[in-house]
C-alpha cells in the first residue's frame, strides 16, 4: 500500500514552497532597486531571517493540528478493533473542534448500537432456549399419552378420559404459545396497520372483566372499578386494548390469593391528553430484580414457574408492545408482600 506524505510534512513543504517563492520575488525586487551592496546584504539577511522565523512558527503552530489528527486516527483504530466508545478531546481550531465533537457523537452512537445488538443477540438466544424449554414438556406429554392410548396401556374408561384431557390441555397450551409468538412477530415487524378509533374506556374494562369472570369466581376475587366522571374515551384498536387489559388481568388473577381484591382505576394526567390506567392486586409482590425483568419475553417470576401457574411468560411482553404501538407507556410498582400495581397510558379522545 502506497503511503502519502504525513500532514505535518505536507504543511511544512507547502510553507517552504510558499516562502521560497516569496523570497525569490523579494530578491528580484531588491536587485532592481539599484541598492548598494551593504544595503542589499542587510535587506537580504533580514528577509531570510524573517522567512526562517516564519517557518519555525509555522512548524510550532501545526503541532496541535497534527496531534488532533493523530488522536482521531488512534481512536478510529480502537473502534476498528472493536473497542467502541473511544472519544477524543475537543481542542484546536473551530473546524477541528467540530470534527472531534462529531467523532465523539459517532463513537457514542456506535457504542449504543453495539450494546443494543449485543442485547438483541442475547435476547434471541434466550428466546430460542425458552421456546425449546416451553415446547419440550407439552410435546413429551403428548407423545407419551398418545403412545399409551395407541398401545392400549390404558384400558378403563375413566383413565382414558383423563389421558385425553391431558392431550387436549397440552395441545391448547401449544396453540396459545404459537399464537403468542406469532402475535409478537407481527408486532415486531409492524405488519398490522394501525387505525385507532374513539372507544369508551369503561366498555373495554368491563367487557374484559366479563370475559374473565369464571377465573375471578374460581378464586373468589372481588374487583373494584374506579373511573373519572364522565367516563373517558380513548384512541385505540378495541381488540388490542382488550388484549392489554386481559393480559394484565390474567397476570393479576394468577398472583392473587383466594378471596383477594383487584382494583381497576384510571386518572387523567400528568399530560392533559393522556389517561393512566392502573390494576392493583394483593399478591406476593416482586423484588427489585423481578421488576426489572417482568416485561421480558418468557420471563416468569419465581412464584409462577410451576406449570400449573399457566402462561409462557409472553403476556406482559405482548401487552407492553401493544401499549407502545398505541403511543403509551407501561410500568409496574411493587414491593415484596405488598402486592403489585401495573399501569399503562393511553391517549384521550376529545371532541371527535
Amino acid at each position: 500500500m502506497r503511503r502519502g506524505l504525513r500532514l505535518r510534512s505536507y504543511l511544512l513543504l507547502a510553507n517552504a514552497v510558499s516562502l521560497t517563492s516569496i523570497l525569490a520575488v523579494l530578491f528580484y525586487c531588491y536587485s532592481r532597486m539599484l541598492l548598494s551592496a551593504p544595503t542589499f546584504a542587510w535587506l537580504g539577511a533580514a528577509t531570510v531571517l524573517a522567512g526562517a522565523l516564519s517557518f519555525v512558527l509555522h512548524f510550532v503552530m501545526i503541532r496541535p493540528l497534527e496531534r488532533s489528527v493523530v488522536r482521531i486516527g488512534e481512536a478510529s483504530g480502537r473502534i476498528a478493533a472493536g473497542r467502541f466508545g473511544a472519544e477524543v478531546p475537543i481542542v484546536g481550531p473551530a473546524e477541528f473542534r467540530l470534527l472531534a465533537e462529531r467523532f465523539n457523537a459517532m463513537s457514542r452512537q456506535l457504542q449504543i448500537s453495539f450494546e443494543a445488538v449485543s442485547r438483541s443477540e442475547a435476547s434471541r438466544r434466550e428466546l430460542v432456549a425458552n421456546v425449546a424449554h416451553d415446547l419440550r414438556t407439552p410435546l413429551a406429554l403428548l407423545q407419551s399419552h398418545s403412545e399409551a392410548l395407541l398401545d392400549e396401556v390404558v384400558r378403563d374408561e375413566e383413565t382414558r378420559r383423563d389421558y385425553l384431557q391431558v392431550l387436549r390441555k397440552e395441545s391448547m397450551r401449544l396453540g396459545h404459545l404459537v399464537q403468542d409468538l406469532f402475535d409478537l412477530s407481527k408486532l415486531d415487524a409492524g405488519a398490522e396497520p394501525f387505525r385507532p378509533q374513539k372507544l369508551p374506556l369503561e366498555n373495554v374494562l368491563i367487557d374484559t372483566l366479563n370475559a374473565y369472570r369464571p377465573k375471578l369466581e374460581d378464586k373468589m376475587l372481588e374487583v373494584d372499578v374506579w373511573l373519572p366522571e364522565p367516563p373517558p374515551a380513548v384512541w385505540g384498536i378495541e381488540s388490542e386494548l382488550r388484549r392489554i387489559a386481559g393480559n394484565l388481568l390474567d397476570n393479576a388473577i394468577r398472583h392473587s390469593p383466594e378471596g383477594g381484591r383487584l382494583i381497576w382505576s384510571a386518572e387523567r394526567g400528568p399530560e392533559p391528553d393522556v389517561i393512566t390506567v392502573r390494576l392493583r392486586d394483593e399478591g406476593a409482590g416482586m423484588t427489585e430484580a423481578e421488576r426489572g425483568r417482568i416485561f421480558d419475553r418468557f420471563y416468569r417470576s419465581d412464584q409462577s414457574r410451576q406449570r400449573d401457574g399457566g402462561g409462557a411468560g409472553l403476556g406482559l411482553a405482548i401487552a407492553l408492545s401493544l401499549v407502545e404501538r398505541h403511543g403509551g407507556k407501561m410500568g409496574v410498582s411493587s414491593r415484596e408482600g405488598e402486592g403489585s400495581e401495573f399501569w399503562f397510558t393511553l391517549r384521550l379522545a376529545k371532541g371527535r
